[in-house]
């Protein structure tokens, strides 16, 4: 064990406190909530993911022996919104998210993720292969009523041309969808593996599917926590029943080193409704997971 006990972490993200991320990877939150969640409270999710990376500070990962200490990471705060402009929000989001060779987000509501995949499409010149945790499909052209949010993220990244739906897979859909909503997802070349198909194929053959769809070309990865079941994860805006269990994500997350993923974001962390710190804790490990993949 470390001589300096956990609750003594400075603040950063696994106590990161350089803030320059240039060469390496930057860390930054989006503190992004529009309201249009069932339940609100996501902009305190980066503070809390921030906070619960306490953790895992102390060692290496167990499967790939990477020491997050040693990787040039850096913490540079949260982004700037404008607050009451989703547009204006949406915009600023992408301008900063361009400056950062390679970025790891922590919401906010999954549509920060949106602007993340503007910025990177325009850097690459080429659409992301794109795989997506989630519970949601969020591949609705609205979201009560509001165009830009978290259930149309993806509706939008495939009309956009911001990523190759033949190269996207989501991983944990289980929540209720107007069938023509399935139906266009799919028709657009979608890999759909619903929860119940990932329980009984198992994190092995999951992975596997990942890496077959999404190759070798670049591709960016979205975590949405309610992906996991609400035992694992109580603490977001949407939660539904029957999903992913920690151990599972992890254990496809820990199969895909060697892809060529350039970024992650992990969204819909939502403070209010967690327990005893496990949401924003599942959330931190699943950005360690990205971090030390190998």
């Amino acid at each position: 064990m470390a001589g300096t006990p956990t609750y003594a972490t400075p603040p950063g993200f696994l106590g990161v406190t350089r803030q320059d991320a240039s060469g390496g990877t930057g860390i930054a939150g989006i503190p992004m909530d529009i309201g249009t969640t069932n339940r609100a409270g996501t902009r305190d999710g980066p503070r809390a993911i921030r906070a619960a990376s306490r953790m895992l500070v102390d060692g290496a990962h167990p499967g790939s022996w990477v020491d997050p200490a040693e990787l040039p990471l850096a913490d540079l705060g949260d982004f700037e919104l404008a607050l009451g402009d989703i547009q204006g929000s949406l915009a600023r989001i992408e301008q900063q998210a361009a400056a950062i060779d390679h970025l790891v987000a922590l919401g906010g509501e999954h549509g920060v993720t949106l602007p993340l995949l503007r910025a990177l499409r325009k850097k690459l010149g080429a659409p992301l292969g794109l795989l997506v945790f989630d519970a949601h499909v969020d591949t609705w052209t609205d979201n009560f009523g509001q165009a830009y949010a978290h259930g149309s993220v993806f509706y939008h990244a495939i009309k956009e041309g911001l990523v190759d739906p033949a190269r996207m897979i989501q991983l944990g859909i289980r929540s209720p969808v107007q069938r023509e909503v399935w139906d266009w997802t799919l028709g657009q070349g979608v890999t759909v593996v619903t929860a119940q198909q990932f329980h009984e194929a198992g994190p092995q053959a999951v992975a596997a599917q990942v890496r077959e769809v999404l190759g070798t070309a670049p591709a960016y990865l979205s975590f949405d926590i309610d992906a996991l079941d609400p035992a694992f994860a109580p603490g977001t805006g949407t939660p539904e029943i029957g999903g992913l269990a920690s151990w599972q994500a992890q254990a496809v997350l820990r199969r895909l080193g060697g892809l060529d993923f350039r970024g992650m974001d992990v969204v819909e962390v939502a403070p209010a409704y967690d327990h005893a710190e496990i949401t924003a804790l599942a959330a931190a490990g699943m950005v360690w997971e990205y971090l030390c993949r190998g």
